[in-house]
């Protein structure tokens, strides 16, 4: 059995351009997160980019901005978990579909 270096250098440029369309998919896709009972709204792109934040008139209080700053993380930090999630997700069924699951930088993924 020969080793076919022009075949493997096609499957790596397969793979590259899968990749980036994922990725691309990925970073196109928002997810949203609330807290304090959806008076405080995030959205963050799956790479993880804040691009929406809606306060609730009714949660601005002067008088208690610390529970305002903490809504404010809990759904911000949400939105950047689910995000992640999300982002590994599709990186891991990539992985899984092109056998790739379990090796470094790949994570582990059910497959297609």
């Amino acid at each position: 059995m020969s080793f076919d270096m022009n075949k493997l250098m096609r499957q790596a440029q397969k793979l590259q351009e899968e990749m980036e369309r994922v990725q691309k998919e990925i970073a196109a896709r928002t997810v949203e997160a609330t807290s304090g009972g959806g008076m405080v709204r995030a959205k963050v792109t799956g790479d993880k980019q804040l691009v929406e934040l809606v306060l609730d008139r009714k949660v601005v209080d002067p008088d208690d901005i610390e529970m305002l700053q903490d809504l404010i993380i809990a759904a911000v930090s949400e939105a950047f978990r689910q995000a992640e999630e999300m982002a590994a997700n599709e990186m891991g069924r990539l992985a899984g579909g092109l056998g790739l699951a379990g090796l470094p930088g790949f994570p582990p993924g059910k497959g297609r």
